[in-house]
């Protein structure tokens, strides 16, 4: 894959990529910034995704021009991803259902090339946090199930629901379990050499 870093090893990649976008991660926190990004609009999960990958990948925070799949699932095709967006940005965000709802419309658009559930998590986070004042413990939400239910959510979200709805707490502000979820949220996603507060 293109990237900034003209490395051509794939899992030398994997291993900047995980440990540059954690430390982005980490800033993103620490800095303040993440009290800046425009909460469940498409905007800001592009923000989100710029600020985690625009030291590694060109493409960060902007929409693909390709089509792409995941096992024999199919994301939104370009030519409708703009649309998708427009309409994920005027759906409601009001109680727990509505939120998630829309987390699964985003994740059916897949707007990225790569990062996408990573950058769309934290996105999850901050909309439960400004709308009900709570956020997932990550940590709560065991990989297997959380993909599984992630994959069958198109047909039916309720599985999604129930899984994240007794994973969510109120420590909506705590520095450590921010890290904590980075780092799961990674850990879906096969990353797991560093720790997010290490770095």
């Amino acid at each position: 894959m293109d990237n900034k870093l003209h490395i051509t090893s794939q899992v030398e990649l994997a291993r900047a990529e995980e440990k540059i976008s954690k430390q982005k991660a980490r800033l993103l926190f620490d800095t303040g910034d993440l009290d800046h990004v425009s909460v469940g609009t498409f905007a800001g999960l592009a923000f989100i995704h710029a600020y985690l990958f625009g030291d590694i990948y060109d493409f960060a925070g902007r929409l693909r021009e390709v089509n792409i799949a995941k096992g024999h699932f199919r994301f939104a095709p370009v030519m409708y991803l703009e649309h998708s967006l427009k309409y994920i940005d005027t759906m409601p965000q009001n109680s727990f259902d509505e939120i998630i709802e829309k987390y699964v419309e985003m994740n059916i658009a897949h707007p990225f090339r790569e990062g996408n559930g990573r950058a769309a998590r934290i996105w999850l986070d901050l909309i439960l946090k400004k709308e009900i004042r709570q956020v997932i413990d990550w940590n709560l939400v065991d990989r297997n199930e959380y993909l599984s239910a992630m994959e069958r959510s198109p047909v039916k979200d309720v599985e999604i629901k129930k899984l994240l709805i007794s994973a969510l707490t109120d420590r909506i502000n705590d520095r450590s379990l921010f890290m904590k979820g980075i780092d799961v949220s990674y850990f879906y996603e096969g990353y797991s050499k560093f720790k997010t507060e290490d770095l």
